[in-house]
């Protein structure tokens, strides 16, 4: 039933029960460890960590899998490092490399990405989309699966830059570092043809293009060089008939109506966006994914989640194509049973009669 109510939803056919996903919850071992039964952590061998994945999301009545397959690494040849705060249980993923490979904001002005990257073999692409694609399909077999580019404008040219040069970049000149953006746009568009070309009928389009207090630059900026190149790399995935999912993090109601106008079909956002807006104005033309906000989970009464989960679901149960989800994630440091009590209220709310 999963499947069916995911697709309906993207399908805007107002499924009866409110289908659900949520971002990396799948890799908190210690809600694995509750959920299931299944004795797993971070040491865990590859099939233990797969089975008790597979296992708690089929109990959670996942409908999707957020994913992507396009991301930083393939931006490696020239990259900056930013090191990583701890997100992962046991903080696996903790980095504190910060390395750029610019010196002077004349080097991000005469960036040229196709220089530095080259051309990419799309027929290859393709087909790692489609293996990607086929992978989630074997291990998710009851949901709606998804293959997709994390790195679609602004999260490139952020892990190219960084924050630093990137600003830089925009202070110095913000029509020289448009014009980086458009041959950023012109290069990246060769993953775009070949994710139009992949057998995903869903494909999941990232970009991190605010900040949690909103646009990091004049909004004119990004009408300029952002959503017009939007539209460019859109086009394929529009003539091929996907369904595409946009999710940024932060806070993009200043965009909302701009992204729409782009051909998104659904928007996936966290707590600090205004859901209410979206639903009133594309709840029944598009769906959208939000935003029970984590820091209720983390810190909050269970009267706070119940009152946060009731909140989203009295916003997105007219609205054919809501999906439930916290925003942004799930993190290792929400108690067990706050998570699970969330989910009862979930299963509890769900259904629409």
């Amino acid at each position: 039933m999963s499947y069916q109510n995911a697709m309906d939803a993207i399908q805007l056919k107002m499924p009866e029960k409110i289908p659900r996903t949520e971002y990396s919850a799948s890799v908190y071992w210690g809600l694995l460890r509750a959920v299931t039964g299944i004795p797993v952590d971070s040491g865990s061998g590859e099939a233990v960590k797969r089975r008790a994945m597979m296992a708690f999301e089929k109990a959670w009545d996942f409908g999707f899998t957020w994913s992507v397959l396009t991301g930083a690494p393939v931006l490696d040849q020239c990259r900056t490092r930013m090191g990583h705060a701890v997100y992962a249980e046991g903080g696996t993923d903790y980095d504190t490399r910060v390395e750029c490979p610019f010196t002077e904001v004349g080097q991000v002005l005469s960036f040229d990405p196709y220089a530095v990257y080259g051309e990419r073999n799309r027929a290859l692409l393709t087909q790692e989309y489609d293996a990607h694609y086929d992978i989630l399909c074997a291990e998710h077999p009851d949901q709606v699966n998804m293959t997709g580019i994390y790195i679609t404008m602004i999260s490139g040219l952020l892990e190219i830059f960084g924050w630093e040069m990137l600003l830089e970049g925009l202070g110095e000149d913000s029509d020289r570092f448009g014009a980086v953006a458009n041959r950023y746009a012109d290069w990246i568009l060769q993953y775009f043809e070949a994710l139009a070309a992949s057998k995903s009928e869903v494909v999941m389009i990232h970009d991190d293009i605010v900040w949690t207090s909103g646009p990091f630059v004049n909004p004119q900026w990004y009408r300029k060089y952002v959503f017009p190149n939007y539209e460019k790399l859109f086009e394929p995935l529009h003539r091929a008939g996907k369904k595409i999912l946009y999710t940024s993090d932060g806070t993009f109601d200043t965009f909302v109506d701009d992204i729409a106008a782009c051909g998104v079909n659904g928007f996936v956002m966290e707590p600090t966006t205004d859901m209410a807006y979206i639903a009133r104005k594309y709840g029944k033309t598009h769906c959208f994914v939000g935003n029970a906000d984590c820091r209720i989970l983390t810190m909050g009464t269970k009267e706070d989640i119940r009152r946060e989960v009731e909140r989203c679901m009295n916003i997105g149960r007219d609205c054919p194509g809501f999906f439930l989800a916290v925003g942004n994630h799930i993190p290792a440091n929400v108690p067990v049973e706050n998570a699970i009590y969330y989910n009862q209220c979930y299963e509890e709310l769900a259904w629409r009669n």
